[in-house]
């Protein structure tokens, strides 16, 4: 598994690169805030319901959450699955709130 900062996220996404940029929070978390990332709960993943990642098997999922916890463990069960290319975003929605408001 990868790694990757706010920072470098944060350019990629200004650059208008498209990204696969996936949330694994809950619900709640989300409504509350998010990046605009696809909503698939640590829950989904876990109990590996991925029919929405199937087709993403090999290109690159970036993969956040609030602190970078459950992203962690989302990145190690999609990696199990098959998946090639996860990304973990490091310090999640939190670090991205304090570099970013």
């Amino acid at each position: 598994m990868k790694n990757i900062t706010v920072e470098e996220l944060k350019a990629r996404m200004d650059n208008g690169e498209a990204l696969n940029i996936i949330d694994v929070r809950e619900p709640a978390e989300y409504a509350e805030y998010n990046i605009g990332a696809k909503l698939i709960p640590l829950g989904k993943i876990a109990g590996m319901q991925l029919e929405d990642l199937e087709n993403l098997k090999n290109d690159e999922l970036i993969i956040h959450c609030k602190m970078g916890g459950r992203s962690m463990q989302a990145c190690q069960i999609l990696e199990m699955a098959g998946f090639t290319n996860v990304v973990n975003l490091t310090g999640g929605t939190n670090a991205w709130k304090q570099k970013f408001g």
